[in-house]
């Protein structure tokens, strides 16, 4: 530390309670235990109700984000069981990459359910129960920022929750709601869903090689190494902290380094 500068107490989040969905395993399990770090009460949600069990968390919820009814029993559970709620995670999300020409439609519906529509319902549901001042963070990609020869129904449903939030922020702003709405886009991380698209790479281009794929991924990485869950769970902490009390409408992008092209 330089001479004279001052040493910043960690974010701190003491007995604010935090939902935060598509918690079993990956980015929200890591969201679950740096959020549980920093003192908060976290309800985890998810669909592997085993999974759900060695996740950091003070109680958790099994549901489907795919659900229409999810959304509305998620925020009631939390705010029964804990008497509040500050701010929320969307983290629920689905990964596909595949030719548009031979896109299914039921799995167009299965993304758009998880990746679009369920972020919306549950915003709209925690609305009305968010303490102010209170935030939302809707996790999305950095598809929903740039184009992708490879994955166009991933970006559609991604590029439509960044403006989203964008939008929400904005209305809530001139409602005076006093709700701070954010996104954080990951690059491809190293989870469950970061090694199935290595996979679908490899399949794609005509080959079986996901290391290959896994190589061409870094290289496109200017800082050098691939993201880890934790990394996106280190922006999540923020966006719903006070540390973050100027920000909203804004997109935090965590990826090392791979918009910059």
């Amino acid at each position: 530390m330089r001479p004279g500068a001052v040493r910043r107490s960690p974010v701190e989040l003491a007995g604010r309670v935090v939902l935060v969905t598509g918690a079993s395993r990956g980015i929200g399990a890591a969201t679950c235990a740096a959020l549980t770090r920093r003192g908060a009460v976290v309800v985890a949600a998810g669909r592997d109700e085993t999974a759900l069990a060695e996740v950091a968390a003070s109680s958790t919820v099994v549901a489907d984000a795919a659900d229409p009814a999810a959304a509305p029993a998620l925020v009631a559970a939390a705010v029964d069981r804990h008497g509040r709620l500050d701010a929320v995670v969307a983290n629920a999300g689905l990964g596909w990459a595949g030719e548009f020409a031979a896109m299914d439609p039921a799995r167009i519906t299965e993304l758009v359910d998880v990746n679009l529509r369920a972020p919306m319902l549950l915003a709209r549901a925690a609305l009305p129960v968010l303490r102010r001042p209170g935030a939302l963070v809707l996790v999305t990609s950095i598809a929903g920022l740039v184009g992708s020869q490879l994955d166009p129904l991933y970006s559609l449903t991604k590029g439509g929750v960044t403006l989203f939030t964008k939008s929400t922020a904005l209305e809530f702003g001139r409602k005076g709601y006093g709700i701070r709405v954010n996104s954080i886009h990951p690059g491809l991380i190293q989870t469950d869903m970061g090694e199935k698209t290595f996979v679908m790479r490899a399949q794609q281009v005509g080959t079986n090689d996901t290391e290959q794929a896994r190589k061409n991924t870094l290289a496109l990485h200017p800082i050098g190494r691939l993201g880890e869950a934790d990394d996106i769970a280190k922006g999540i902490v923020f966006l719903a902290s006070d540390d973050a009390s100027f920000m909203t409408g804004a997109g935090l992008v965590v990826d090392g380094g791979w918009t910059a092209h």
